[in-house]
């Protein structure tokens, strides 16, 4: 049911990716300026994408069996960047570096943020997209520009234990924090007007701002927060430690993807409310 609402969504939206597309703020991850060199790929006959499929928008399967999402059509558009023949495999998520490490695929595109931890295990590209934190307020609320200063003494809903609490707790400590122990709750309250100020994770936020449930209840306000210490480096494409004519080819059609807006194409299509 789930996937289901969501791909209803996708095609209501895609009607509309025309007007959308000036309108939404697009992750800027590289800069006009630097120029990316395209390195042989003489060597590279074919690449071998590995993906999860049970985390839509960004990977997922539709009813008749097609593999689609953002991190799906992202793999697409680079091997037609490079001109390469490219394959995407579906495999479990506790699956992905062990298929990696057995060469069992050439990189895997699936949302992994980039930690230490996993950067002693593989080699990443440059990130294809960050997960901002964001504020939340309700559709009438004023104003957007919600500074530590403005919210001294007012509440935020935060999720408990969570990086976006350590972050309030850090940044707005004049402030008042409401706990919920899942983000559903701390949906639900705003959308209720439990609560008048929210702070969490942009990439869910927006996809539940688009959606049904939140029937145009919210909005975002202030930010991206993007504090690497507290919301990560982003999520980037893994491929085997020491494989750099792959890691140069992926960055470079990275690159040529944002300066020819492909990119910024697939951003509209799959998040019609821009986390950024």
């Amino acid at each position: 049911m789930r996937l289901a609402r969501f791909t209803l969504a996708i095609l209501m939206f895609s009607a509309l990716h025309s007007a959308l597309a000036d309108e939404i703020t697009a992750p800027l991850l590289w800069a006009p300026q630097h120029h990316v060199e395209k390195p042989n790929t003489n060597n590279l006959s074919v690449i071998r994408f590995i993906t999860d499929d049970t985390y839509p928008p960004f990977g997922f399967t539709q009813s008749d069996g097609q593999l689609t999402g953002f991190n799906v059509d992202m793999a697409r558009a680079i091997c037609a960047e490079l001109q390469i023949p490219c394959t995407i495999q579906a495999r479990r998520w506790d699956n992905l570096i062990p298929a990696l490490d057995q060469g069992q695929g050439d990189a895997v595109i699936a949302s992994l943020a980039i930690t230490p931890a996993l950067r002693e295990r593989v080699d990443f590209t440059a990130p294809y997209y960050k997960t901002p934190a964001r504020f939340s307020v309700r559709t009438s609320s004023s104003p957007d520009d919600l500074t530590p200063e403005r919210l001294q003494g007012q509440t935020i809903g935060v999720v408990s234990h969570s990086a976006h609490e350590a972050y309030l707790h850090n940044y707005f400590a004049r402030s008042t924090l409401r706990t919920f122990d899942t983000l559903n709750a701390l949906y639900s309250a705003l959308k209720h007007g439990e609560i008048d100020i929210i702070f969490a994770d942009g990439v869910s936020s927006s996809l539940w701002l688009a959606g049904s449930d939140a029937h145009q209840c919210c909005r975002f306000a202030s930010g991206p927060y993007l504090e690497s210490h507290y919301f990560s480096e982003g999520a980037g494409i893994a491929v085997k430690k020491g494989n750099i004519t792959l890691r140069r080819a992926l960055d470079y059609a990275l690159a040529q993807l944002a300066a020819k807006g492909i990119y910024k194409e697939l951003y509209v299509r799959y998040f019609p409310i821009s986390f950024f």
